[in-house]
């Protein structure tokens, strides 16, 4: 299973990613191995995480966030 999520960054960007493990990738992240995009940016916190059944699904779908506009992002992220 894999999973897409956002976070919010220190200067209040919005990250989008993919993974098989939430947790582990967030550490990664915040160790400054995750990505040059959130190592330079520092990691405030975890936004949202949506689950997706296999990588083509995910990856398809970071595309799609991607795409959004920041205020749709965070509508997306937003408790229903």
């Amino acid at each position: 299973m894999y999973f897409l999520y956002l976070l919010e960054c220190a200067d209040g960007t919005i990250y989008t990613g993919i993974t098989t493990d939430v947790t582990r990738r967030i550490e990664e992240h915040k160790n400054g191995i995750g990505s040059r995009y959130t190592r330079s940016r520092k990691v405030k916190r975890l936004l949202y995480t949506e689950r997706q059944k296999n990588r083509s699904t995910a990856s398809k779908r970071e595309a799609e966030v991607k795409k959004m506009t920041r205020k749709a992002k965070l509508a997306l992220a937003r408790p229903s």
